[in-house]
């Protein structure tokens, strides 16, 4: 195992200062990196990709896991420690300069599975997130998603019809995902602390309903939730043929959408598929 020096010290060396243009928080602790790096199990001779390594703290724990890295930064104030670190783990670090958001990730790994673990910087979790739960493909290429976020959008992906929290990220999480809430960071563990806690998801893929577009239901859920407090038959009037499916399940239109569950949206998105 490379004995590596401080995170704190790789920071002053290379004069790394946290970006808020970015969304960068860097997470120190490397006892509990290393804890974020041993959720999706063991990751010995495994392809990882992360996405915003910054100074490389989790980076240096799934190295240490075990696990073959590629990361993604567009930073390249950062890509100097990070090469320091891929010298440290000869052959298993693989940086690409560029953006998440704009690339295949697929094809940036070479269409191997991957487990997918990421401190996301705060500005660009969710579109990433969304993202991977997207494609009429399932299951995806990646095994499963650990991710930072801010702990209200964390419990936003995590819940359960009729609460508060619950909205399209839960639907989009959950309709075709197993998604748990994993572990919550205090701010104080990052540096600079951010205003707001986080908390890390795990996401692992489970069967895909039949007959379900996935265009439909982001569509479904996106009229369905940008007018909550509104009835069905309100919210869902502009989508055609939604009114005669809500008929044809036997659901209220006078219900709000948060009342709904996962089937009774699948099921209305197999319904105007169809």
């Amino acid at each position: 195992m490379a004995d590596l020096p401080p995170l704190r010290e790789v920071i002053a060396r290379h004069g790394l200062a946290a970006s808020k243009a970015l969304g960068q928080n860097f997470l120190l602790d490397e006892q509990l990196l290393a804890r974020i790096a041993a959720i999706p199990g063991d990751l010995t001779g495994k392809a990882v990709l992360e996405v915003g390594p910054g100074p490389g703290g989790l980076t240096r724990a799934l190295l240490r896991a075990g696990a073959r890295v590629t990361a993604i930064e567009m930073d390249r104030r950062c890509l100097p420690a990070l090469a320091d670190l891929g010298e440290a783990f000869p052959g298993r670090l693989r940086v690409i300069e560029g953006d998440a958001l704009k690339l295949d990730h697929d094809a940036v790994m070479a269409g191997e599975p991957y487990a997918v673990l990421s401190n996301l910087p705060y500005n660009v979790g969710t579109a990433l997130f969304v993202r991977w739960l997207g494609g009429e493909t399932w299951p995806p290429n990646w095994t499963s998603l650990t991710l930072m976020f801010q702990q209200e959008v964390a419990q936003r992906i995590v819940a359960a019809p009729d609460s508060s929290a619950y909205g399209r990220l839960a639907v989009l999480a959950q309709w075709r995902a197993e998604a748990r809430l994993a572990m919550k960071v205090h701010r104080s563990a990052f540096t600079p602390p951010p205003k707001v806690m986080s908390a890390i998801v795990h996401v692992e893929p489970a069967a895909m309903p039949d007959g379900v577009s996935v265009r439909v239901l982001e569509r479904l859920t996106e009229a369905a939730f940008g007018q909550r407090r509104k009835m069905l038959r309100q919210s869902l009037k502009g989508v055609p043929g939604a009114l005669d499916a809500l008929e044809a399940l036997g659901i209220d239109p006078q219900r709000r959408a948060e009342t709904l569950s996962f089937a009774d949206f699948t099921a209305l998105a197999r319904g105007l598929a169809s």
